[in-house]
């Protein structure tokens, strides 16, 4: 009877949710006939704490509920999205072209600007349409192929792509693709990284890096860019292609290499996965899921992304003297030269590491949840 009980408030609550949904379709509506912004910081603020205020005296946790409203902001924020809230009523559809469309990051995109109102073509290795069809019908051409592939293809395409049109690349490598754009082509040329994965669940609050590379006086490309991506909930972050190169050095190629290195010390020493996990911590249940989750992805994405970046062997070889260092001070046991290092890396991070005690002890509660 008691679980009745609960039942029948949780369908309330789920009817509650579908009311508050529809006033948010009605938020849209209004914002997208009006130019406002879909995300209003100081109403998120002044919202959350109204909901944190009102739980105390209900007897429900603050953190809790702004938990749970934070998650709902998210879906609001998502769903006026996608009734084009930030997207203006006399937009002018483009014919877009994605070469490799059919690629999970390509199809990602082409559904993207689809969904924004423009009209897309899919150029791949299965398509009767060809790249250089694509290329010279489009008034916007995405180049999204494996990174080893890139130049050629880009080569290849440049010379028919509309001098008045614009030309892009999606990989995670910009100064090479960039500079074979403006090479082989008069159109104007922006770079573009997206900082997701094609399967992420909502491009709300999502990252795309873009790296002009030719930018003509007066040129309209890059603020129609912009408005496109903006309208879609992506934050876009300018900057040269080879200042995103040596920052990918650091987010990129060190992150997967130590992630690669970790995967392969547990195969050198057979250790049998689903026995460790029975033992379980939190911290090594996250690194387990990661490290499971880069090794069900293709190798050739991994191999690309290292392989390509002009400064892998300086990222490298300062993870293996730093591996080296370590492995030292534990052999000869000395407390104080870790210490010493540890106070060290501590500095680096500076005021972040509050922020991070915050925020992964809140990961750590919902994957304990999840589990």
């Amino acid at each position: 009877m008691l679980r009745a009980m609960i039942d029948s408030v949780d369908h309330e609550i789920l009817q509650l949710f579908a009311r508050r949904n529809g006033l948010v379709s009605e938020v849209a509506a209004y914002k997208r006939t009006t130019g406002k912004a879909i995300r209003d910081f100081q109403r998120e603020k002044e919202l959350l704490e109204d909901r944190r205020t009102r739980a105390v005296p209900l007897g429900l946790s603050p953190e809790v509920i702004e938990s749970v409203w934070r998650l709902t902001l998210w879906a609001s924020r998502d769903r006026q999205a996608a009734l084009k809230a930030e997207v203006p009523e006399n937009i002018e559809p483009k014919a877009i072209a994605v070469i490799g469309g059919k690629g999970e990051m390509g199809a990602c995109i082409a559904s993207m600007f689809a969904g924004l109102g423009h009209a897309v073509m899919i150029a791949d290795l299965e398509t009767q349409l060809t790249n250089e069809e694509a290329a010279s019908n489009a008034d916007v051409v995405i180049v999204s192929v494996p990174i080893d592939s890139t130049d050629k293809v880009i080569r290849a395409i440049g010379p028919h792509v509309n001098p008045d049109a614009l030309l892009m690349d999606l990989t995670s490598i910009k100064s090479a693709p960039v500079q074979a754009m403006i090479e082989s082509s008069r159109a104007t040329v922006i770079g573009a990284h997206p900082l997701f994965g094609p399967t992420v669940h909502s491009l709300q609050g999502q990252r795309i890096v873009l790296t002009p590379g030719r930018i003509p006086d007066n040129d309209p490309w890059l603020p129609w860019l912009r408005s496109m991506l903006h309208a879609r909930g992506l934050n876009a972050l300018e900057t040269t292609p080879e200042a995103h190169d040596e920052a990918m050095a650091v987010v990129q190629v060190l992150t997967h290499f130590s992630t690669e290195v970790l995967g392969r010390t547990l195969a050198n020493l057979r250790v049998e996965v689903d026995e460790t996990l029975r033992f379980t911590s939190p911290v090594y249940l996250m690194d387990m899921l990661l490290t499971a989750r880069h090794f069900a992805q293709s190798s050739s994405l991994y191999s690309s992304i290292q392989m390509h970046n002009p400064r892998t062997d300086e990222v490298v070889g300062a993870f293996v003297d730093a591996a080296s260092e370590l492995r030292d001070i534990a052999a000869t046991r000395d407390r104080e030269a870790f210490d010493a290092m540890f106070e060290s890396v501590r500095a680096l991070f500076g005021p972040f590491t509050d922020q991070a005690l915050e925020q992964s002890s809140f990961l750590i509660d919902r994957l304990v949840e999840r589990t």
